[in-house]
């Protein structure tokens, strides 16, 4: 059979591979702790699960949903973005449901790139803001997201010849894999600098509700102006556990968000309708248990970062998300490094190098295991790295 010559360029997906390497040494045997993917193990809230369950039993849910989602998600949604971050959004208009946030990365890349096209893209990466453009003929052009830099890109040295051709910018912060963070001052600049340049902001937010002590992230769409060039990307898949829902957020630019809606309208069929009753069910959940959830995940952030350390793999705390970006010890490329500890522990984390060239020297480390079994995970690489 000859296939298109897209499916012939992709690569492989690589948590999808990493599922599968997983799969089989525990198949061998093997008791493998992961702490690879930003899956997590927490399960979602009681009251979603009863409102899924219940909406489940009326019939009216089994039919077809619509297009674009219920109009009570929509306001629910709207209602949670002016609670969370004092911005108001015409809910038919600024919002648009999708199956999770990755559908809504690569849709929206496809509502604004053509061939030729240059996509400005963060390097490291999350790997759907590479294949979003380049499946559609676009070229990425990465930007180093450096440690000295606070993993923040320089968008003045941007050369002009490249910025006359480009179209979009990825962001993404709370950042995937660095755990960085940006502030106002970052936000309205480069919210000024995409006016200046007419390119589209797509911010990937994914992990804004998973943040420790008193930080909070912001929304891009607080800078004044924002809406004018940028849209945003949320999920219910970390903020309240439920990855295996499939259920997200596109905001901002309406008209970027009615082109994503046409695209989607043309492609799927909306999403399950007792999955938009459980969302609704989470969006107006109270602070308190965002809360009591992050104090969790923050205990485990510093059971990390003390232990990587300890084991000279430099870390800093950070203030969002589920991942500590840690160096590799001396010696070891992240990639020897990650394939070398699978094999003598069966701790399974990941190169920084999958996430592009500029992750070289680091892993990803996720807080999606219970305290003890990161307390074996970092027994067994004491233990290995002592003798190595």
């Amino acid at each position: 059979m000859r296939l298109s010559n897209l499916i012939n360029s992709l690569p492989p997906y690589h948590f999808a591979n990493a599922k599968q390497k997983i799969a089989d040494r525990k198949a061998a045997g093997v008791d493998v702790i992961s702490l690879s993917m930003g899956d997590p193990d927490l399960p979602a809230p009681p009251a979603v699960v009863e409102r899924l369950c219940a909406a489940m039993q009326d019939g009216e849910n089994h039919r077809y949903p619509e297009y674009r989602g219920m109009r009570a998600l929509h306001e629910a949604i709207a209602e949670w973005f002016e609670n969370r971050f004092g911005v108001q959004l015409t809910p038919e208009q600024d919002i648009l449901p999708l199956l999770g946030s990755k559908e809504g990365l690569a849709y929206a890349a496809t509502a604004v790139l053509n061939a030729g096209d240059i996509a400005l893209t963060p390097n490291p990466y999350y790997p759907v803001y590479i294949s979003g453009a380049t499946t559609l003929g676009a070229e990425p052009y990465l930007l180093p997201l450096r440690e000295e830099q606070n993993f923040l890109p320089d968008l003045d040295s941007i050369p002009e010849s490249v910025l006359a051709r480009a179209r979009v910018l990825w962001l993404n912060y709370p950042n995937n894999p660095t755990a960085a963070c940006a502030d106002r001052a970052f936000f309205e600049h480069v919210v000024e600098f995409a006016r200046r340049h007419d390119i589209v902001i797509i911010h990937d937010m994914a992990y804004a509700e998973v943040y420790f002590d008193d930080f909070r992230p912001m929304s891009i769409l607080q800078v004044p102006g924002a809406r004018d060039v940028a849209v945003e990307l949320h999920s219910l898949s970390k903020t309240y556990n439920m990855a295996g829902f499939r259920i997200g957020m596109l905001v901002g630019n309406p008209e970027l968000v009615d082109a994503v809606g046409r695209l989607k309208s043309n492609i799927d069929s909306g999403i399950f309708r007792p999955v938009q009753y459980a969302a609704i069910e989470a969006l107006r959940l109270p602070s308190s248990w965002l809360a009591e959830r992050n104090v969790i995940y923050q205990r485990r952030r510093d059971l990390l970062v003390e232990g990587c350390n300890a084991l000279g793999m430099r870390a800093e705390k950070t203030r969002a998300g589920l991942y500590v970006w840690a160096h590799v010890p001396q010696g070891y490329t992240s990639r020897d490094f990650t394939s070398w500890l699978f094999d003598q522990t069966g701790v399974f984390i990941t190169p920084g190098t999958n996430f592009g060239s500029a992750g070289e020297g680091y892993v990803r480390i996720s807080m999606t295991e219970r305290e003890e079994r990161i307390q074996e995970a970092l027994r067994r690489m004491q233990e290995v790295l002592r003798k190595a």
